[in-house]
């Protein structure tokens, strides 16, 4: 009964690995992901499509975020937070411009 509760917690472990590298697998690289389950004894074809999931999972992620970010900025009124900006605040623009004779070259006399 020893070696069925032993066995019992390393698949739980084994398990809770797996399902906490795959939900955080989409923010790893591949050879993140390999390296962190290389020590389990899980088949090579789980992993490969754990990977497989991850870059569908990263990609939608971008994707959505992105989709997200363009709706987001779709909707700003660019002239209108411009006009809202310049009745908030004063502005100061300081400049120093000066100019100065170039000194003349020994080829060239003028």
């Amino acid at each position: 009964m020893s070696d069925e509760k032993e066995k019992d917690i390393s698949l739980k472990d084994i398990f809770q690995k797996v399902v906490s590298t795959g939900v955080s697998a989409a923010f790893m690289t591949e050879e993140a992901i390999k390296s962190t389950l290389k020590d389990l004894p899980i088949p090579k074809e789980a992993v490969n499509n754990l990977i497989k999931n991850a870059k569908s999972t990263k990609e939608d992620f971008i994707h959505s975020v992105k989709n997200e970010l363009k709706t987001y900025l779709d909707n700003i009124d660019v002239s209108k937070e411009v006009d809202r900006i310049l009745e908030k605040y004063d502005f100061e623009i300081s400049a120093k411009v000066s100019a100065h004779k170039k000194k003349a070259s020994a080829n060239k006399k003028a």
